[in-house]
């Protein structure tokens, strides 16, 4: 009987929290001036920022993971998604799940339609810092710091923990191994692994 009711409890829990993370997230997503064709599922709250005249959009049926009860490996944090400058873009595909991931664009990402990003994936169009070494830490200006737009093309899977440089291109189909940085581009239907990504083998079709 105190099973019963424990497991009872629990289930009501996850009942509130689920209509909770729809609530909030609407306001978050209204708040950041997201669009979206239809409000994602989320488990948890991401983490969104968005810089002015920058923009993201998410397709239908997209799935944003931050907690990790819901998802097999776990998270060590919530999806992440960040504008980083003025104009820059960020696109989602519609039917893409996504586990704990961090997604930051200076210029543009452009991830394709049933596209799967596991646990804590990284996805940046920029270093973030320049090369030189004069005032690195604090010098932010877009002359110094490079960018290139990523784009991960349709029905993509990035395994856990997978990093994705500025500039790089994803070919559809394609599955890139856990742990894998990947620093140039990985025509499509191609399974890569490694650090740097290579590419090992073909994805059956």
């Amino acid at each position: 009987m105190v099973y019963k009711l424990f497991f009872f409890l629990l289930r009501v829990k996850t009942a509130i929290l689920r209509r909770w993370w729809k609530l909030s997230g609407r306001l978050l997503f209204k708040a950041n001036g997201i669009v979206a064709d239809v409000m994602p599922t989320l488990y948890g709250l991401p983490i969104i920022s968005v810089k002015p005249n920058s923009k993201i959009s998410i397709g239908k049926g997209v799935v944003l993971c931050s907690d990790p009860r819901f998802t097999d490996l776990g998270v060590t944090h919530p999806v992440i998604i960040r504008t980083l400058r003025p104009n820059a873009k960020i696109s989602i595909g519609a039917g893409s799940g996504i586990s704990g991931a961090v997604i930051c664009a200076a210029v543009a990402v452009e991830i394709g339609s049933e596209c799967l990003l596991g646990a804590d994936v990284q996805i940046f169009d920029t270093d973030f810092h320049p090369v030189a070494a004069e005032n690195r830490r604090f010098n932010k200006s877009s002359d110094n710091v490079k960018c290139a737009p990523v784009v991960i093309e349709d029905n993509v899977f990035l395994g856990a923990g997978s990093k994705i440089m500025k500039g790089v291109r994803i070919g559809r189909n394609s599955v890139i191994g856990a742990g894998a940085v990947v620093a140039k581009d990985i025509p499509s239907n191609s399974i890569a692994v490694g650090n740097p990504a290579r590419v090992i083998g073909q994805v059956p079709t």
